[in-house]
């Protein structure tokens, strides 16, 4: 593709009922060198059957993204919103668009050439599937233990699904039926889309094909307790919206973080209390060996997501220990809803 409104390799000799028309949404905020990688890809995707635009919403950057797009060919929309949200984003991206297939990409990913065309065969046969999804991974994960455990967190299984993420192909009508995503929400805003679509009838469909490659270059403790915070306030507030409803979205996952997040913050003083009292280490012990059959029971339970043991234990100890900074940012919506205030995004990287 060598300009936002060329057609991909493979589309000249396609039938005119076969034709597609593709608009890939890319959102981002100081991505730096990683957007130009993520419009490289897209430049490069292969067997799209039809003419495919490139846009490129900006959030406020304060680096060179905006050249950076411009240079690609992509048509470039440049936000200043005074609370910036990736919900924001992809409505400006979408509503600007042309295509009858959105393709939403972060800036941070690398996009796979042929999963767009993989996604668009299955859309055609299902006509109730709203959205396709593939494989996420992540392009380093040995960068760090950070990045190690982010990268089997973007495993799901596969078929029929209940939500995607930021990466997706989705039918232009879906998105107009539903009014696209919803601004106020600084997180979670792809499963409350979600759990809108699926009400309203449509499905959507996680495929067996890689999708993107996700540069999180997380190295620090901060960026992982950050990045935890976000998730725990998305799930709460989007939980909120779906309570009392039939799918009641997120709201079992809640209760049973808080449930997890107490039992680990509070179980290890009760065992150092009852050993001081006690004037004994066995509650400690005790408790330790607790916590060690629970983490072999969660690797146990997760081994279908990698053969590396040492990459599995990890991860066992990173689906535990997330519960308490997920819970924090439980906590703090709550908190804010309570006295009706608004935060700003939860950015983890600085």
């Amino acid at each position: 593709m060598t300009s936002s409104q060329d057609s991909l390799p493979g589309a000249s000799g396609a039938s005119s009922h076969l034709l597609a028309t593709l608009s890939v949404v890319i959102i981002g905020r100081n991505e730096g060198p990683r957007l130009g990688r993520c419009l490289d890809s897209v430049r490069a995707m292969q067997a799209w059957p039809g003419p495919v635009e490139m846009i490129y919403v900006d959030s406020g950057s304060t680096d060179n993204s905006l050249a950076v797009a411009e240079a690609a060919g992509a048509h470039v929309i440049a936000l200043q919103p005074e609370r910036p949200t990736a919900a924001l984003g992809r409505n400006a991206g979408w509503r600007a668009a042309s295509g009858e297939y959105i393709l939403f990409l972060d800036g941070d990913t690398v996009l796979h050439p042929e999963f767009a065309a993989a996604a668009l065969a299955e859309l055609r046969q299902h006509a109730e599937v709203a959205a396709v999804c593939g494989h996420r991974r992540e392009m380093h994960p040995n960068q760090s233990i950070y990045t190690r455990v982010f990268d089997l967190d973007w495993i799901f299984p596969l078929g029929e699904d209940i939500f995607f993420g930021g990466d997706v192909l989705i039918r232009r009508a879906a998105l107009e039926a539903a009014g696209g995503y919803d601004p106020a929400l600084i997180a979670g805003e792809e499963p409350e889309l979600c759990g809108r679509l699926r009400a309203a009838g449509w499905k959507i469909l996680r495929i067996d094909h890689p999708m993107t490659g996700h540069d999180l270059a997380m190295t620090r403790w901060r960026e992982y307790w950050r990045r935890g915070e976000r998730t725990g306030h998305a799930a709460a507030e989007v939980s909120r919206r779906f309570r009392g409803t039939a799918d009641g979205l997120w709201a079992g996952a809640v209760r049973a973080t808080a449930k997890r997040a107490l039992f680990w913050m509070l179980s290890p003083l009760a065992a150092l209390a009852l050993s001081l009292v006690l004037r004994s280490a066995w509650p400690l012990a005790l408790w330790l060996l607790l916590a060690l059959a629970l983490v072999a029971r969660t690797a146990w339970k997760y081994r279908w997501k990698t053969r590396s043991p040492y990459t599995l234990a990890l991860y066992a100890v990173h689906s535990h220990l997330q519960q308490i900074p997920i819970f924090m940012g439980q906590v703090r919506f709550w908190f804010d809803a309570r006295r009706g205030r608004q935060r700003g995004l939860i950015e983890y990287h600085r």
